[in-house]
């Protein structure tokens, strides 16, 4: 994979640490995306909450464990901000980048999701440092590679700047019609209408793989490829999951609204 990737990336440094999360990660890749399709979920689903059992565990309110999720890597974004001033260019746009993401994020959770689920505190504890690992050894990636080599031969920093904005602003705008889908005091699910929903049941994941997309061009290290790669994989599952679910829920569910990709899969 890295000869593959060398002219579009930089070489991989010769790090126990980054190898290590970087063969983590494409290791993940063929199970984590068949653990949704299978029905494995992550705790702080409405898949998994609909498993009376699973509620029994400790858990903690919705909104409060989300917001525990993002924060530590939103604050480890800013820190790098503050941390490195004045790095270069990439590293400046990737940092941004980064600290953006889990900004939006936390927003989102505060003032746009309806959440009325709780979550697993085992799990918060789990995904929110798997979260902050993932958005330090980003932006410890491209530090490390920016210091032992040069910049790859194709740049993708400029398409990466435009993937990750029109990922951000299409995963927004879908969460918003999300947010709407209900009114005050509702709480069974609807089929969503409106923007590309009537094409696929995820457009909002659509766009967040987008935006991870923008953010490997951006970064090019071999370690983040991969990070993009197991977020394809974990999406994609998660989408038929979720297409499956609203089957099951809605025998008026369009059969021509596909998962993920328009008209595709």
């Amino acid at each position: 994979m890295a000869s593959t990737l060398l002219p579009f990336a930089y070489p991989p440094p010769s790090s126990l640490f980054l190898t290590a999360f970087t063969a983590a990660s494409v290791v993940a890749i063929p199970f984590i995306g068949l653990s949704e399709v299978r029905g494995v979920h992550l705790q702080y689903s409405k898949f998994w909450n609909a498993n009376a059992a699973k509620r029994e565990a400790r858990t903690v309110p919705g909104r409060t464990g989300m917001v525990v999720l993002y924060l530590p890597a939103l604050l480890g974004g800013v820190a790098s901000l503050v941390m490195f001033p004045d790095a270069g260019l990439r590293f400046l746009v990737l940092r941004l980048a980064v600290t953006a993401h889990f900004l939006k994020r936390v927003l989102e959770v505060l003032f746009l999701h309806k959440i009325t689920t709780r979550m697993a505190a085992d799990s918060m504890v789990l995904i929110s440092f798997s979260y902050f690992m993932i958005a330090t050894v980003t932006i410890y990636s491209l530090r490390l590679s920016q210091g032992l080599f040069p910049e790859p031969s194709i740049d993708l920093m400029y398409p990466g700047i435009a993937l990750f904005l029109i990922g951000m602003i299409g995963n927004f705008y879908h969460h918003l019609v999300l947010s709407r889908l209900r009114t005050k005091g509702e709480k069974e699910y609807k089929i969503p209408k409106g923007g590309l929903f009537g094409l696929v049941i995820c457009p909002h994941y659509l766009f967040e793989i987008i935006d991870f997309i923008g953010i490997a061009f951006i970064c090019q290290t071999i370690y983040f490829f991969a990070v993009a790669l197991n977020t394809i994989a974990y999406l994609a599952g998660r989408s038929y999951a979720t297409r499956r679910w609203y089957k099951s829920k809605f025998e008026d569910f369009p059969e021509g609204v596909k998962a993920l990709i328009p008209y595709i899969f």
